[in-house]
């Protein structure tokens, strides 16, 4: 099944789905507020948000959207970057930790499928670890898109002199207009796809390819 087909809404694709899209928005999400308060950020502890519970961390906007279009995110944790020692380095980690969490993610989700598929015999496990993969690859990429409040855009001001802020928390209200943007004109099509196609055949050719 192509997770990017365009036929998303069936009940049976859910149930393929649904497993990796939780796994991967949790985590992703719990990577950022966990970083951060290693850092000594208590903002997302105070909120609930260091939970492995996915109410927490849901938008549903966001998860509609992964449903239906392939790609999404998830309600973005608070965190202030005042109480980092090392305010710019503070904010690259925090910012770039949900995406490494989603490539870890695809990487043991890869090697398990390995495993299944050389000592199981249910199709429908091994459809849930290969969107599980697909799934985390498009969070990645997607959040490392420059558009706020993607995580891209956060790595990006981490670089920059801090009187750039004001300019991004100033249009980061329109970040959703840009996104559905994205979607209608396709650019997910000739960027997000391509990229995720290109990760997964790097994780079979790399890992998989042994398993088989």
């Amino acid at each position: 099944m192509n997770l990017f087909s365009g036929d998303f809404l069936d009940l049976r694709t859910i149930m393929l789905t649904l497993p990796g899209i939780l796994l991967g928005l949790t985590l992703h999400e719990l990577a950022h507020g966990y970083s951060a308060y290693l850092m000594g950020d208590p903002t997302a502890k105070n909120a609930g948000r260091l939970t492995l519970n996915p109410i927490a961390h849901l938008d549903p906007f966001g998860f509609i959207m992964l449903l239906v279009a392939g790609f999404g995110w998830a309600k973005p944790v608070p965190f202030n970057p005042r109480y980092f020692k090392k305010y710019k380095l503070g904010t690259f980690v925090v910012s770039i930790a949900g995406v490494v969490m989603n490539l870890f993610l695809a990487v043991l989700l890869t090697i398990g499928l390995g495993f299944y598929m050389r000592n199981g015999e249910n199709q429908y496990i091994a459809d849930i670890l290969l969107n599980g993969i697909v799934i985390n690859l498009a969070l990645a990429v997607f959040n490392l898109l420059p558009i706020p409040p993607l995580d891209g855009s956060k790595i990006i001001l981490s670089f920059l002199p801090l009187h750039w802020e004001e300019y991004y928390y100033r249009y980061q209200k329109y970040s959703y207009v840009i996104l559905l943007g994205l979607l209608y004109f396709d650019v997910t099509d000739y960027v997000l796809f391509p990229a995720v196609e290109y990760l997964f055949n790097l994780l079979f050719n790399n890992i998989l390819i042994f398993f088989v």
